[in-house]
């Protein structure tokens, strides 16, 4: 067993993890963060899309003992209190979601997305979507919301 610290949504956080302890375990598990979800164990979904050090992570390929001393973000620590982050307002307001279990990583992934890029154009959004799968939506309302949270016009995008 190791011990590992670490500040999660801006609160500093300790537990005992095995070695072997995936950073998704540790935050769905000991720390009660259910919103990042485990979809496929193999990186290919980016439903556990998590930020650690301000950097997009696929949470089921990270070890917890790797985030040690890491500030780490989860779609729980998006919101400040009841207002919405907005790109969850976005995809809220553009239904950028349907069943939901892609939501989070779709929402954590759009915030990398919007840090390094403020105004990616619809094929850059889709492009770096390619982590991500959506089993539901056909993506175009996911797109349509991260570009509406970027604050450009979506008006013009078309229906798939």
């Amino acid at each position: 067993m190791s011990s590992v610290s670490m500040t999660v949504n801006g609160k500093a956080v300790s537990s005992d993890v095995e070695g072997r302890t995936l950073l998704v375990d540790l935050l769905r598990g000991p720390l009660g963060l259910t919103g990042t979800h485990v979809g496929c164990d193999t990186s290919q979904c980016g439903a556990c899309v998590v930020h650690v050090n301000g950097e997009a992570v696929k949470a089921c390929t990270m070890f917890a003992v790797e985030a040690d001393g890491a500030e780490v973000t989860t779609i729980e620590g998006m919101a400040d209190g009841d207002d919405l982050h907005p790109i969850q307002e976005a995809f809220r307001e553009h239904h950028g979601l349907q069943c939901g279990f892609c939501t989070p990583g779709m929402i954590m992934s759009a915030a990398a997305l919007l840090k390094e890029n403020p105004k990616p154009t619809e094929d850059e959004v889709r492009h770096y979507l390619e982590g991500n799968i959506c089993r539901c939506t056909g993506y175009h309302n996911i797109v349509k919301a991260i570009m509406a949270a970027s604050g450009q016009d979506v008006s013009a995008i078309a229906a798939e």
